[in-house]
C-alpha cells in the first residue's frame, strides 16, 4: 500500500471494514427477520451508493474549468438546487402511482434501471476512451447528455426511493416492534451505502491520474452500483423470498387498455397501450420537461431584491404557497382540536425547511469550501480528495444512531424525554452551532486554508442535529394529520426538502464571489456560514420558547 494515495487507503480501509461488519449484522439477525429484509437491504444499500457517489462529484465537475461544463459557480448552485428539489419532489408521484396501480416491484425494477441509465450517461464522454467520436462532438454534446442524465436520476428516484421503503414494511404487522427492528437495519444499510460512496467514488473521480475523464469514471462507478442493487433485486423476485408481496394493487387496473378503439358498447376493438406500457413510454415523454426546468427553468428569470428567482422556484413557491392556503381554510372547517394540529404541522414545516436548507448546504457550498479552503492533507499519510468528506455525516449517523436510541428510550423511561418540539429546536440549534466551526477554524488557517478538524466537528454538530429532528418530523405528521387528508399533508411536509434545496442555492450563491485566492475564498465562506449559524441558533431559541404553546396544540398527540 505504499504506492497508494491516501484517498485510495481510506477506500480499502472503509470497504474492509463493511465488509467484516455486515456480514455480523446478518448473521446475528438472520433468525428474526423475513430474508426478504436483507435483500431489499443489499438492493438499498447499492441504489444509495449510486446516489451519493454521484452527489459527491456533482457540483465539483460543474465548476471544473478542466471539464466539459465548467460552469459559474453560481450556476453549478442553481442547478444543483434544481435537482435536489425534483429529486425530493418526484417521489410524491411515484408513491402514487406505485399504491394505485404499479405496485412496488415494477417501480422499484424501473427506477433502478432509470437511474442506472443516468449514471451511465453521466459517463457518457468515456466513449473517446474508445475512438468513438472527435473530442469536439463529444464536447457539444455533454450539456445535452448531462440535463438528460439528471433527468434519468430524478425519474428513476421518484419509481425508487419512496417505493422500497414501503415495501420493506409489507413484510411485518404494523406497530410490531420487530417491524421498528427492521428498519432499523434497513437504515443502516443505507448509510452504510451513503458512506462508500463518497470514499469510493470520490477517490476515483478526483483522481488526477486518471485524467478530465475521472469525474465519469466516479459516475460510472456510480452507475455499477445501481446495477448490483437491481441484480440483489432481480435476486429476490427469482428466488421467491418476496412471497406475493409487492405485487399490483390493481392489476385489472394495470393491464387495462388506454386510447384503444371500442365500439358502441364501449368493447375493446383494437389499438392502444396498456396503463403499464402507458407508464413507462410517460416517464420517457418527461425527460424533455425534466431537461426544460433544469437548463433553461432554472435559469434567473426575475431579480426581486436582488435575488435570481427562476421559473422552477416561482413554480414550487407557488406550490407551497396553495398548499398552506388549502390548510388554513380547511383548518377552519374543522374542530378547533383539528386546527390547532395543522397549525403545528405548517409550523413545523417551516423549521424542517430551515433544517434542510441549511444542512444541504453540504453538498453545494461545503463541498466548494472543503475543495478550496480545507487542509486535507494527513500529516505523513497523503492527501484526502474533498468529495471523500461527504462519507463523514453517514459515517457519524452509523456510529451515534445506536447511542441516541439508548438517550430517547433512557429518557422516556424517566418521563423526561424532549417534545417533538423541543427536538426541533434543539436539532436547530445543534445545526447553526455546526456552522460557527467554520469561522473559528478561519482562526487557525495557514494561507486560507484551515485544519480539516473543524470540518469533521461541524459535520459532526450537523450530524447531532439531524438525528434530533430527522426522526421525528415525519412520525408527528402521520400523527398528527386529518385522516381525511392526510396524503395531501405528507405531500406537503415532503415539499420541505424540495423547497430547501431550492432556498439553500441562494445562500451557496452568497459564497461565489468569482475567483478569489484562499485567502479572499476563505473571508467571503466564513462570513455566509457565521450568518447562517446566528439564522439557525436565533430560529433555534424562539422555538424553544415556543415549545409549551405548541405541544399545547399538538393536544396530546406524543
Amino acid at each position: 500500500m505504499e504506492s497508494l494515495s491516501l484517498a485510495y487507503k481510506l477506500l480499502i480501509i472503509g470497504w474492509l471494514i463493511v465488509l467484516l461488519w455486515v456480514p455480523y449484522v446478518i448473521y446475528t439477525n438472520k433468525k428474526i427477520h423475513p430474508k426478504a429484509l436483507f435483500v431489499l437491504f443489499f438492493a438499498e444499500l447499492w441504489e444509495r451508493f449510486s446516489y451519493y457517489g454521484m452527489r459527491a462529484l456533482l457540483v465539483l465537475y460543474m465548476i471544473d474549468v478542466g471539464a466539459e461544463l465548467s460552469y459559474e459557480k453560481s450556476q453549478a448552485y442553481a442547478i444543483y438546487g434544481a435537482y435536489g428539489a425534483m429529486v425530493y419532489a418526484t417521489p410524491l408521484l411515484g408513491g402514487l402511482i406505485a399504491e394505485k396501480f404499479f405496485g412496488y416491484r415494477n417501480s422499484i425494477m424501473w427506477g433502478g434501471i432509470l437511474m442506472a441509465l443516468g449514471h451511465f450517461t453521466m459517463a457518457f464522454p468515456l466513449i473517446s476512451e474508445l475512438g468513438i467520436g472527435s473530442p469536439e462532438s463529444i464536447h457539444a454534446l455533454a450539456e445535452p447528455m448531462f440535463f438528460i442524465a439528471l433527468g434519468l436520476l430524478i425519474l428513476g428516484n421518484g419509481f425508487f426511493k419512496p417505493n422500497i421503503s414501503s415495501f420493506v414494511g409489507t413484510f411485518y404487522k404494523q406497530n410490531s416492534e420487530l417491524r421498528d427492528r427492521g428498519f432499523n437495519l434497513f437504515y443502516m444499510g443505507i448509510n452504510i451505502g451513503a458512506f462508500l460512496a463518497p470514499i469510493t467514488c470520490g477517490a476515483i473521480g478526483q483522481d488526477p491520474n486518471l485524467g478530465v475523464n475521472a469525474w465519469h469514471y466516479g459516475f460510472g462507478l456510480a452507475g455499477i452500483g445501481m446495477v448490483l442493487g437491481l441484480l440483489v433485486f432481480m435476486y429476490g423476485l427469482r428466488t421467491g423470498v418476496f412471497k406475493n408481496n409487492g405485487h399490483s394493487p390493481n392489476p385489472k387496473l394495470l393491464n387495462a387498455k388506454i386510447a384503444a378503439l371500442r365500439n358502441e358498447k364501449g368493447e375493446y376493438v383494437g389499438g392502444g397501450m396498456t396503463l403499464k406500457t402507458a407508464t413507462y413510454v410517460g416517464t420517457f415523454l418527461l425527460i424533455p420537461v425534466i431537461f426544460f426546468l433544469l437548463s433553461f427553468g432554472s435559469k434567473p428569470l426575475l431579480y426581486p431584491w436582488g435575488k435570481e428567482l427562476s421559473f422552477l422556484d416561482i413554480i414550487l413557491f407557488s406550490m407551497v404557497g396553495y398548499m398552506i392556503y388549502y390548510l388554513s381554510l380547511y383548518g377552519k372547517k374543522i374542530t378547533k382540536a383539528g386546527y390547532d394540529k395543522l397549525k403545528v404541522i405548517m409550523l413545523l414545516f417551516f423549521y424542517s425547511a430551515l433544517f434542510w436548507t441549511f444542512f444541504e448546504l453540504a453538498g453545494s457550498a461545503i463541498t466548494v469550501y472543503t475543495e478550496t479552503n480545507v487542509n486535507k492533507t494527513v500529516p505523513y499519510l497523503g492527501e484526502l480528495s474533498s468529495s471523500q468528506f461527504m462519507g463523514v455525516n453517514p459515517l457519524y449517523i452509523i456510529l451515534l444512531v445506536p447511542v441516541f436510541n439508548y438517550i430517547w428510550k433512557y429518557l422516556k423511561r424517566k418521563k423526561i424525554e424532549p417534545s417533538a418540539p423541543m427536538k426541533f429546536a434543539i436539532g436547530t440549534i445543534l445545526l447553526g452551532l455546526g456552522f460557527f466551526a467554520f469561522p473559528i477554524g478561519g482562526l487557525f488557517a495557514d494561507a486560507g486554508m484551515v485544519p480539516m478538524v473543524f470540518l469533521l466537528i461541524a459535520y459532526l454538530l450537523h450530524t447531532l442535529g439531524e438525528l434530533c429532528l430527522s426522526p421525528v418530523g415525519l412520525s408527528l405528521v402521520t400523527k398528527l394529520a386529518p385522516k381525511q387528508i392526510v396524503g395531501f399533508v405528507m405531500g406537503f411536509w415532503f415539499l420541505s426538502s424540495s423547497l430547501a434545496h431550492l432556498l439553500g442555492k441562494f445562500i451557496a450563491q452568497e459564497t461565489d464571489a468569482g475567483d478569489l485566492s484562499p485567502v479572499e475564498a476563505l473571508e467571503t465562506f466564513n462570513g455566509v456560514f457565521t450568518n447562517v449559524g446566528v439564522m439557525a441558533v436565533v430560529a433555534g431559541i424562539l422555538l424553544v420558547f415556543a415549545s409549551p404553546k405548541i405541544k399545547k396544540w399538538m393536544h396530546n398527540v406524543e
